[in-house]
C-alpha cells in the first residue's frame, strides 16, 4: 500500500512568517516517514511552492492542491497547517481545504474565524462565564477619546491587534498620552484593535488536543518573561523568558486551569492541537486568548508540554493525521 502524501503547510502572510517556517521544519522532522510521505509546502501570498530543504522543487497547483515532480503528479491526502496568523489561523486556508475535501489538522472555518478575532472570542466566551479582562474595540478610522478609554479601563492597559497572529503590535500603555501611538502600532497589524484592562498576575498556558473520543489536556506551563510582559522577544528569543513545565502551582489550581482549557476547547468547537493562555490573579485564571495553531518549534510550549506528559511528538502527530484521514 502506498504511503499517504502529507503537506506540512507553513509560511503565511503575517509577521510570524519566520516562526511558522521554524515550526514547519520541526513538524516535518517529527512525521513518521515509515507511514507517511511528508512534503514541506511554503505559502506566501500567491506563491505556493514545495521545498526540499532550502530548494524549491515544484509549485502547487491550487486547483486541486497537488504538485508535479519529474513528470509525476503527487496529490496531497492531508494538510498539516502550521501557519501562524493569516491565512492559517483565520479560517481562509481551512475553507480552501474544505472545498477540495482534503482533511486538515486544525480548527474548522467557523472556529478559526471566531478565535482569530480576540474581541469576538472574548465576548463569546464571556457569555459562558469565562473570567477575563474588560476591553473595548476600535476600528481603523474610528474616532475615540483616550481619556474616556483610560477612565473606563484604568492604567496601565494593553493595546493589541484584535485580529492578528500573536505578539506583534502589542503595547503595555502606562500613560494616557501614549495610547494613540500604541493604537497606531496595533493597527499596522490588524484593521481593528482591542484595548484591555491590565490584570496583575502570572502568565500560564495549557495545551489541549482531541483525537477521536480521547481528549488530552497537557501539563500547564508557567511563563516568567524577562521583559515587562510576554511580548515577541520574550516568546521567541532564547533566554528572554523562563518557561516552567509543569507549572509551580497546586494540584487544585492545575486541575482548575486544565478544566477551563478543556471547556474553552469545546465551547469554541476546536480541533487539533490548541493552546490557551491565561493570567492568574489570586485563584482566578483570566482568559487571554486561544491559539489555534500554536508554535511547534523545538522550544515552543506545546512540544515542552508533550515531553512533560511523557508523550512522543511523532506518535501524537501520527494519531492526529490518521484520525483526519480516516474521517475523510
Amino acid at each position: 500500500m502506498s504511503k499517504k502524501i502529507i503537506a506540512i503547510v507553513a509560511g503565511g502572510d503575517s509577521s510570524e512568517y519566520v516562526i511558522s517556517v521554524k515550526s514547519g521544519a520541526n513538524v516535518l522532522k517529527a512525521i513518521n516517514r515509515d507511514i507517511f510521505s511528508p512534503w514541506l509546502v511554503m505559502i506566501k501570498g500567491e506563491e505556493w511552492v514545495v521545498l526540499d530543504g532550502e530548494d524549491q522543487i515544484a509549485t502547487i497547483d491550487k486547483s486541486d492542491f497537488s504538485f508535479t515532480l519529474s513528470g509525476e503528479k503527487h496529490q496531497f491526502d492531508y494538510a498539516y497547517i502550521i501557519i501562524h496568523g493569516t491565512p492559517g489561523e483565520d479560517g481562509l486556508l481551512q475553507g480552501y481545504f474544505e472545498m477540495l475535501k482534503i482533511p486538515y489538522s486544525s480548527c474548522d472555518v467557523q472556529s478559526s474565524a471566531l478565535t482569530f478575532n480576540k474581541f469576538f472570542c472574548n465576548n463569546y466566551l464571556k457569555s459562558f462565564g469565562i473570567p477575563m479582562a474588560n476591553s473595548v474595540r476600535l476600528m481603523a478610522g474610528e474616532k475615540y477619546s483616550s481619556a474616556q478609554i483610560v477612565e473606563s479601563l484604568g492604567l496601565p492597559l494593553f493595546v493589541k491587534p484584535s485580529a492578528g497572529g500573536s505578539s506583534f503590535g502589542v503595547t503595555k500603555v502606562k500613560n494616557g498620552e501614549d495610547l494613540v501611538e500604541a493604537v497606531n502600532k496595533a493597527l499596522d497589524e490588524s484593521p481593528e484593535v482591542i484595548i484591555e484592562q491590565f490584570i496583575d498576575g502570572k502568565e500560564f498556558t495549557c495545551g489541549v488536543v482531541k483525537i477521536g473520543a480521547r481528549k488530552l489536556v497537557f501539563p500547564v506551563t508557567e511563563v516568567i518573561p524577562k521583559n515587562e510582559f510576554f511580548d515577541y522577544e520574550a516568546k521567541y528569543i532564547p533566554g528572554m523568558a523562563d518557561e516552567i513545565t509543569p507549572a509551580r502551582i497546586s494540584e487544585e489550581l492545575t486541575l482548575k486551569v486544565q478544566t477551563i482549557s478543556a471547556q474553552i476547547y469545546d465551547l469554541c468547537n476546536c480541533s487539533g492541537i490548541v493552546r490557551i493562555d491565561y493570567i492568574l490573579q489570586g485563584e482566578t485564571f483570566n482568559f487571554l486568548e486561544v491559539n489555534t495553531i500554536p508554535g511547534m518549534t523545538e522550544t515552543s510550549f506545546i512540544p515542552q508540554q508533550i515531553n512533560a506528559m511523557g508523550l512522543n511528538l511523532t506518535d501524537l502527530l501520527t494519531d492526529i493525521i490518521n484520525e483526519g484521514l480516516n474521517s475523510k
